[in-house]
């Protein structure tokens, strides 16, 4: 390589010398506002050819330079990344420790490298938060709002601390923020319907289900946000007939009735108001189609009640007849017209429906309580102590068993909406057996 130099040096001089054996003119150079100089050619040439060489040299050395100290500076920011992230994996290995102290030494450790780290800010709020100190959680999360005010973590991490304080209205205009950066966020939407249920917004919150139900992925959610949907529009319907607004309740009820015509609520919301509206009598006949269409037994108790109140227990009598003619094996239809039937103080009627459910199989407390009392009644004491007994053995308190198809939960009122599980649509009879209570 040092031949090949030399070589092309002497090349060089070569060229050089026989340029200046041509070109051996004196040059005039004028100097603007000065003397004017005498130079040969050559020695021009030379001169500017080491100008040009020292300044490329000066530009070289400058860039050269500078990539040396951008390069040093970027060794040491990678060290400081390095050092930081260590620190900050050594506190998450100790939060998952649940060594709260070690983490949030290590977290005050990044802050003294780079105040600004998101993550440790974060980080440090969700312990303060943990701990209950609300004030320093609301300190570490403002700082990493200031930070980054686009950051949904750093919003979500705001929202939560203001539910934990009881924040709503706040909580709300962190998800609002939340969707304002990202209108299709599950899980900020998830959020405001559960806000908006708590305030009992059921208008706003209808809309709000609709959107989430556009925006789910599997077919599975989407059944399960359909549902929902039912669900919130009837609590929506239940609303406006607690605060008096018929019409509104009714078009709920019935735009219920034609998404899904086994969505049982609907039926009793829409009787309700029909009774409101003083139409008793299309509120029975109303009934009496649903049971009808949907065979549920919830309609049919309603319709006992309704059908007693009115003083039209014969009809309810002929009801229940007519429909265990079409289906004679159905033992919790049978049970129900045996209460009836013991409601009415026909006692006769009772103890045949009930020694015919008993013959069955089918246990129920209700049903060897309700058996001894009629045996007292027929002056029957020892055969009443043994249905007694078998009551007590159950360990099972007397109650209209209504009961989640969903949770297995146990009431003695109907709702539309499971209070355990938060479904609708799953309370039925439970005549046998025990939920939770």
């Amino acid at each position: 390589m040092g031949k090949i130099a030399i070589f092309i040096f002497i090349l060089f001089l070569a060229g050089l010398g026989g340029f200046a054996y041509v070109n051996q003119e004196i040059t005039t150079i004028k100097i603007p506002f000065g003397d004017a100089y005498e130079t040969p050619k050559i020695a021009l040439i030379l001169f500017s050819s080491v100008a040009g060489a020292l300044a490329m040299l000066i530009v070289f050395t400058i860039r050269d330079t500078k990539r040396f100290i951008d390069n040093l500076q970027y060794q040491r920011k990678q060290k400081k990344e390095a050092r930081v992230q260590e620190m900050y994996s050594r506190a998450l290995n100790a939060l998952l420790a649940h060594n709260e102290d070690e983490a949030r030494e290590s977290l005050e450790g990044i802050l003294a490298e780079d105040p600004k780290h998101l993550d440790a800010l974060l980080r440090l709020g969700d312990i303060a938060s943990a701990e209950e100190e609300y004030q320093k959680a609301t300190g570490f999360y403002n700082k990493a709002f200031a930070s980054n005010q686009q950051n949904p973590e750093v919003l979500f991490s705001l929202e939560n601390l203001m539910e934990k304080t009881g924040r709503w209205a706040e909580a709300l205009n962190y998800i609002e923020k939340i969707l304002d950066i990202d209108t299709d966020n599950l899980s900020a939407l998830y959020k405001k319907r559960a806000i908006l249920e708590r305030d009992e917004k059921w208008d706003e919150l209808v809309d709000v289900q609709k959107t989430i139900l556009k925006h789910e992925h599997t077919e599975k959610d989407r059944q399960r946000e359909q549902m929902n949907l039912l669900g919130y529009k009837y609590e929506y319907g239940r609303y406006s007939l607690e605060r008096g607004d018929i019409e509104k309740a009714k078009k709920l009820f019935k735009t219920l009735l034609k998404m899904d015509v086994n969505f049982v609520p609907a039926y009793i919301g829409l009787a309700e108001v029909m009774l409101r509206e003083g139409e008793s009598e299309d509120a029975v006949d109303f009934l009496e189609k649903s049971y009808d269409q949907t065979a549920s037994m919830i309609v049919l108790a309603r319709l006992e009640d309704l059908l007693i109140s009115i003083g039209e227990p014969s009809r309810l009598i002929r009801l229940y007849v007519n429909s265990l003619s079409k289906t004679p094996q159905n033992h919790a239809l049978r049970f129900l017209l045996g209460k009836l039937y013991y409601r009415l103080e026909m006692i006769d009627d009772a103890f045949e429906t009930f020694s015919y459910v008993d013959a069955s199989g089918m246990a129920s407390p209700e049903l060897y309580q309700i058996m001894g009392d009629l045996y007292l009644r027929r002056n029957q004491c020892d055969k009443a102590a043994v249905e007694f007994k078998k009551a007590v053995d159950m360990k099972i308190a007397f109650r209209l068993p209504y009961w989640c198809s969903a949770c297995g939960y146990s009431s003695q009122d109907w709702s539309g909406r499971c209070p355990s599980c938060n479904n609708w649509n799953t309370y039925t009879f439970k005549l046998h057996g025990s939920g939770k209570i």
